[in-house]
């Protein structure tokens, strides 16, 4: 039988492994992830000054986020179609709670400073 789309992630396995050894735009996208969901009303350009990245480089992360199973949508605000925020409904097989554990990990795994 095969998994479920949404089955938990098996942290026990990445428990065993250096944070180093991850892929650093498999940890790109969780920091992404914990950044939508820990802070209120995040646009592209508030990502960008936290984390310093450009523009088409959230945007490509943000895009590639529900092949991973996380649901985020685009909530509009205003009349612009650029205009909103977005917001994580779901973190689908990933435990939130480890990715905010280890958040620290994850920054120093792409030589940034935490926001």
């Amino acid at each position: 039988m095969q998994p479920s789309a949404h089955a938990p992630l098996n942290t026990d396995a990445i428990e065993t492994c250096s944070l180093e050894e991850f892929n650093p735009t498999f940890a790109r996208r969780l920091i992404v992830a914990q950044l939508i969901y820990s802070q209120p009303r995040p646009c592209v350009p508030e990502l960008m000054r936290l984390t310093g990245w450009p523009r088409r480089t959230l945007q490509d992360i943000i895009k590639a986020l529900p092949g991973l199973g996380l649901e985020v949508e685009f909530v509009q605000d205003g009349v612009r179609n650029n205009a909103g925020f977005y917001r994580l409904n779901s973190w689908g097989p990933f435990d939130q709670a480890w990715v905010e554990q280890h958040q620290q990990a994850l920054y120093r795994l792409l030589d940034m400073a935490p926001s």
